[in-house]
């Protein structure tokens, strides 16, 4: 084999490599900026995580699905003793807060919520009462 023939398969290999490492750069390129937009969101979710538990450590507990707040306790206390159910108004009679549009409303919306995590139900519109126990 004569050297000019050896020299073009090696200028032939260099080229094929060199275009195979131009390829691979690009794609390292491409993968690493959607491995830093990745980061930057697991960030914001990991940021987004511990700003919604530290609002909600007042209300909800990780151990127990039932809302864990005083307000909450009161309501669910009213209810046990009045298994019938009662209206919003009532409830806040009975837990001693000023029934004023303002405090009724307060009150509806905690009890909604409570509705929404199955610990109550309205059967009637605007009665709440608590979700039987499953025996």
């Amino acid at each position: 084999m004569r050297l000019n023939a050896i020299l073009d398969l090696i200028a032939e290999r260099e080229n094929l490599a060199g275009h195979a490492a131009a390829q691979l750069r690009e794609k390292i390129t491409a993968l690493t900026a959607e491995l830093a937009r990745l980061d930057s969101e697991l960030a914001d979710l990991a940021t987004t995580r511990t700003t919604l538990k530290d609002l909600a450590a007042d209300q909800f507990t990780d151990d127990d699905p039932t809302i864990a707040s005083a307000p909450y306790q009161q309501i669910l206390a009213v209810l046990t003793a009045n298994p019938a159910g009662m209206r919003a108004k009532d409830i806040c009679l009975a837990v001693g807060v000023d029934p004023t549009p303002k405090h009724v409303e307060g009150a509806r919306a905690r009890l909604k919520r409570l509705v929404t995590r199955k610990i109550l139900t309205e059967n009637e519109p605007g009665i709440f009462a608590l979700i039987p126990k499953r025996t």
